[in-house]
């Protein structure tokens, strides 16, 4: 069964379609990236994915369930979810960024303390150097890390990828989408990524879903996106 499925969904907003009747079912394990151009759609299919936004018409389902029969804590607390501005409370330490959920959820303390420090390194930032400091005293890409860190912690069977790595450095980027790669293969999470760069998404999707004006266009492995053959798959490759 898929952990997260698209039936007929369409999302229209003051008059304008966003989505129109997307099927797309993200299977255990795999990683779909959602690759388009900015308004094409793919920070909305996040959003109805986690109860942020809910369908027009057509139902998103997680774990076969509707969005809309989830309670809307405990969906949100299933799935979790990575963004480019990555969303840290400024007044909270690393530590009690990345042990947020694990908290909210009831964790004792010294599970939350082991799991924080795990995670930590697992990002690949010592918990001995970094559990005690700021928002404000990392790095771009370093605040990335801490944002993956805190997806991680509660162990959601599901994760949502918001363009994480738009706004970093070519070289640190480069290092984050190592790093991603890694942590599915260590995780084997499952995971819907979104970005509108073409190398990230076939470096990174076991499938790539490209949408176009809230359609989708293909739905392909990378390798068989080399030789998709619609108008904007060969614009996006055009790109390489």
């Amino acid at each position: 069964m898929p952990l997260v499925e698209f039936r007929n969904v369409s999302y229209a907003i003051a008059g304008r379609t966003i989505l129109s009747n997307i099927n797309l079912q993200v299977e255990p394990g795999e990683t779909l990236v959602l690759l388009g151009r900015s308004g094409s759609g793919k920070s909305t299919a996040l959003k109805l994915t986690n109860g942020m936004l809910f369908p027009t018409s057509g139902e998103v389902l997680v774990e076969g369930r509707s969005t809309r029969e989830w309670d809307p804590i405990r969906l949100k607390r299933h799935i979790g979810y990575v963004i480019q501005e990555v969303g840290l409370f400024p007044h909270f330490t690393v530590a009690a960024n990345v042990g947020l959920v694990p908290k909210l959820e009831g964790w004792n303390e010294a599970d939350i303390d082991r799991r924080v420090d795990a995670l930590l390194a697992t990002v690949g930032l010592p918990a001995t150097e970094y559990r005690a400091r700021y928002p404000r005293q990392l790095s771009g890409g370093q605040r990335q890390r801490i944002g993956v860190a805190r997806a991680l912690a509660a162990d959601p069977p599901v994760l949502l990828f918001d363009e994480p790595f738009g706004a970093l450095d070519p070289v640190t980027r480069f290092e984050l989408q190592e790093q991603f790669r890694d942590l599915q293969r260590n995780f084997k999470k499952t995971s819907i990524f979104v970005t509108h760069d073409v190398r990230e998404a076939m470096r990174l999707g076991t499938r790539i879903a490209l949408l176009a004006n809230g359609n989708v266009d293909v739905v392909v492995s990378p390798n068989e996106f080399e030789h998709a053959h619609t108008a904007e798959a060969r614009a996006f490759l055009a790109s390489l």
